[in-house]
């Protein structure tokens, strides 16, 4: 049968490495005697959180499979060949119809089905205090009831759903201990509640915090925020956005120091900016600007309203935050993401052909990114 092969140095091990497969499964990962010291051979990244991309809003009620396809492709030239849809807050009733229209265009095509692993809801059972709402809308925001996790289940049949919730909400600790009954992952997220209710849903089956240091106001009280009450409950798998900007990098540093970098995976929380120029980006029903510095704004306010980031980008400016080698920040936007998810990750004979072939020029210069999806590698 014809076989397809590269040959880079291993992320994990850093040894010369032959990758050989056919159609979408390795067949050979084997020893070679030598290989580039710049070229590496490492697994598809993976993000949990993207609202758009390249100048597709995913919050279109329209929206179309070329538009879909257009944005499944910039992102796989980004180094990420599987993400969760992120739908955020609006009328329950519209975020139901958005997602039963996006699984038919999914259906449609074979690339859409490998690259949209799941479905991440983000709202509208969130904090609608100012600051922990974000840039959503607090007047759509609403208790969480076990029957939307019903819903939900009922439209998503067995695929994978992330959902954040905050959990001071009325109801939130029984809805989070169904939702998990119903094979989901729970999310805490947009949040202002004690520890102890943080405490109480990690005990019912949440395991992950959505963008830690963001959905909460910029200016926090020193003696007790929501900052320092994840900080000291162990147990989530907490997401950053690394990039400069959402979270600072004295901040991004003691997240990793306090919280462990095992617990910690990134995301870049992407809207319809990422991956295209400045200018004008819808992202549900706001309207957003996004400057020269790449910050995504609500128009004349200090709101971040999601990001401009790439996912590869991502994985260099972690590396510049902590002051370390890319190889090491890696695994937070693979491996640990779809441990979360319970996804199939890794380079192993057998495993799925989702990997990059990346030239780096010592420390951290990002020469070359080719990424292979599916078993086509361009």
């Amino acid at each position: 049968m014809p076989q397809h092969e590269v040959i880079g140095r291993d992320l994990t091990s850093g040894q010369p490495t032959r990758l050989r497969w056919h159609q979408d499964r390795i067949t050979a990962l084997e020893p070679v005697a030598d290989a580039p010291n710049d070229t590496w051979i490492a697994p598809a990244l993976i993000d949990l959180q993207i609202n758009g991309f390249a100048g597709v809003d995913f919050q279109q009620d329209n929206l179309t499979s070329k538009e879909l396809l257009h944005a499944v492709e910039k992102l796989r030239v980004a180094g990420c060949t599987r993400f969760l849809l992120t739908l955020i807050t609006d009328r329950w009733t519209a975020m139901l119809a958005r997602l039963q229209h996006l699984r038919k265009l999914r259906a449609e095509h074979p690339q859409l089905r490998r690259a949209i692993a799941g479905w991440h809801i983000e709202g509208p059972f969130l904090s609608a205090e100012p600051g922990f709402c974000g840039a959503h809308d607090p007047a759509l925001m609403l208790d969480p009831k076990p029957e939307h996790m019903d819903e939900l289940r009922k439209i998503c049949s067995d695929d994978r759903v992330l959902v954040t919730i905050s959990p001071e909400r009325l109801d939130a600790i029984a809805t989070i201990t169904h939702a998990i009954s119903l094979g989901m992952k729970v999310s805490l997220g947009h949040t202002n509640a004690p520890r102890k209710r943080l405490v109480q849903a990690l005990q019912s089956g949440a395991t992950g915090f959505t963008h830690l240091g963001n959905g909460c106001p910029k200016q926090l009280d020193r003696h007790d925020n929501i900052l320092w009450r994840v900080f000291e409950t162990p147990g989530f798998t907490v997401s950053l956005i690394p990039d400069i900007i959402h979270v600072s990098p004295a901040l991004f540093r003691l997240a990793h120091k306090i919280i462990g970098a095992d617990s910690i995976y990134y995301t870049t929380d992407a809207m319809a900016a990422a991956g295209a120029p400045p200018g004008k980006y819808k992202l549900g029903r706001l309207e957003l600007e996004v400057g020269e510095d790449r910050v995504v704004r609500l128009p004349g306010a200090p709101n971040f309203a999601g990001s401009a980031l790439s996912p590869i980008d991502g994985v260099f400016r972690a590396a510049e935050m902590l002051n370390c080698e890319w190889r090491q920040t890696w695994r937070n936007f693979s491996e640990i993401p779809a441990r979360l998810m319970e996804f199939e990750v890794g380079l192993r004979v057998g495993g799925p052909t989702d990997f990059c072939v990346i030239e780096v020029a010592p420390p951290n210069q990002l020469r070359s990114l080719k990424v292979c999806a599916g078993g086509e590698l361009p």
